[in-house]
């Protein structure tokens, strides 16, 4: 079976260098060629020859841990994903048939040196389209990790192997629920995303909007441990299941955000790809777009934090199945 591995690139710095050269990297113990490295083990004197001033055995363990996944564990075959330095964009490929490792001289921008060839997608992916539980998984902070969400990937880049994800479902629970939160009226709708923006942690969440407005329905602000503070305008907005917003309805949304605000459009529907293009635009606020499923998943992961008498007006109890 295929599996899915990330390999972060310095915040997306190296990401045009691993894609055009065909390659992911790691940077580990850039002086010694890891080509003849056949177990784990082999790996903990070389990691604390190469890096003496790391002391502690669960750092050690975790860093040889990481290099062991991307010279062991990744196999040919296996696909790979790389975050863009705009962290919206996802590069994918395929690790290139064995030998696939090598150890590079670093001379193309590019430091980390030990590297496997990687036969890269043309097609790129956007992390705003993918569930919450999978761009929860991409935020890990390890540079290389597996990602649990296999079958969701394969379905995204239209894979044939991804069977449980592309058979259709004799019960969607997806869709059960957002035909619930559908019974919600508009001004019920905005106020059940205050109380969720207040769950993720925004402060002070409050319903601004009007019904027909066009523009902002909700604020908030997240406070991130007193390191930052991010202020955002909300619209939220109840459409068919089987529709997508355009790319107009969400730049209508961006002339309502000041300069120093960022946004975020959550409906019950899906958006168009020129609406995610809209909300990206650079030199204009950013605007994060959730669609009904991630809606769904936000509010399975935050049900207990939203009041008694919403949870009870959706007719949902605890794993959003109806009371």
């Amino acid at each position: 079976m295929t599996n899915v591995f990330c390999v972060r690139a310095e915040f997306g710095t190296f990401a045009p260098q691993f894609v055009s050269g065909g390659y992911v990297a790691i940077g580990w113990m850039g002086r010694t060629d890891l080509g003849a490295i056949t177990t784990r083990d082999e790996l903990y004197p070389l990691y604390k020859t190469a890096h003496p001033d790391d002391t502690s055995n669960i750092v050690i363990g975790q860093q040889v841990g990481q290099i062991a996944r991307f010279l062991l564990e990744m196999k040919a075959g296996d696909y790979v994903l790389t975050p863009a330095a705009d962290t919206e964009l996802l590069f994918y490929g395929r690790v290139a048939p064995d030998p696939s490792y090598f150890f590079a001289a670093g001379e193309d921008g590019c430091p980390y040196r030990h590297r496997r060839r990687v036969e890269w997608a043309r097609e790129t992916l956007k992390r705003s389209g993918l569930s919450v539980p999978f761009q929860n998984t991409i935020r890990s902070s390890l540079t290389v990790f597996a990602v649990s969400q296999r079958d969701e990937f394969l379905a995204a880049i239209g894979c044939k192997d991804a069977p449980t994800a592309i058979k259709p479902a004799a019960y969607d629970p997806y869709l059960a629920v957002l035909e619930q939160v559908l019974e919600l009226d508009h001004k019920e709708f905005e106020i059940l995303v205050s109380h969720l923006l207040t769950a993720l942690g925004f402060e002070g969440s409050e319903v601004t909007g009007k019904s027909g407005d066009g523009g902002v329905d909700a604020i908030g602000e997240l406070n991130i441990a007193n390191l930052a503070k991010v202020k955002v305008f909300v619209q939220a907005k109840r459409y068919k299941l089987d529709s997508k917003v355009a790319a107009s309805v969400v730049k209508q949304l961006r002339a309502s955000i000041p300069s120093n605000g960022q946004g975020a459009f959550i409906t019950t529907a899906d958006f168009q790809a020129a609406a995610a293009d809209v909300a990206l635009q650079p030199g204009f606020p950013r605007i994060g777009l959730v669609n009904g499923r991630q809606l769904v998943d936000l509010l399975v992961e935050h049900w207990s934090d939203i009041p008694t008498e919403f949870q009870e007006r959706l007719g949902l109890k605890r794993g959003l199945v109806r009371a």
